[in-house]
């Protein structure tokens, strides 16, 4: 019994150990104390910024979560940009003319990108149509088993049936 409650409670210690673990490093980023800028406004705007760009290696995280060596260029160039006075958007335009819209973590939403907007509302769609079609097809088949099943048999049939069951 000591044992069992022993047990219990590292389990439970263990979880919650795990479990702030995983909260401290979710909120990790790739930042390196070198590139902060000493300004708060303009480390901020940064910030702000390098969650909208794409790591061109990763592809699935931002600059500001991203290891890899183009990211932190791509985070200097940025701090470089805003201190020479750029606005947000100059910052944006200039990474987009350089490395192309694919940079964007939220593409603009234009005739070529329709596509890519539209797929997961489309899919939703599609997904509901099927479901929707295969439910009737499911009921279809039920009414028409059960119909099948009422009718009455043949005289001959019943006959038939009969001879079969007097044979055993």
């Amino acid at each position: 019994m000591v044992v069992a409650r022993f047990m219990a409670r590292a389990c439970c210690l263990l979880a919650v150990f795990l479990t702030v673990s995983v909260l401290l490093t979710s909120g990790a980023v790739a930042v390196e104390p070198g590139e902060i800028l000493e300004d708060p406004r303009l480390e901020a705007r940064a910030r702000t910024l390098s969650l909208e760009l794409r790591c061109l290696v990763c592809q699935n995280q931002s600059i500001d979560d991203s290891d890899a060596p183009l990211a932190r260029d791509l985070r200097v160039l940025v701090r470089e940009r805003l201190q020479a006075g750029d606005s947000d958007q100059e910052v944006l335009d200039f990474i987009v003319a350089r490395y192309g819209e694919f940079v964007l973590l939220r593409p603009p939403f234009k005739p070529y990108t329709l596509l890519l907007w539209l797929a997961p509302v489309l899919a939703l769609l599609t997904g509901l149509w099927l479901a929707y079609r295969a439910f009737q097809s499911g009921r279809g088949r039920a009414e028409r088993g059960g119909a099948v099943a009422a009718k009455m048999l043949t005289p001959e049939e019943e006959a038939k049936l009969r001879q079969m069951l007097d044979q055993d």
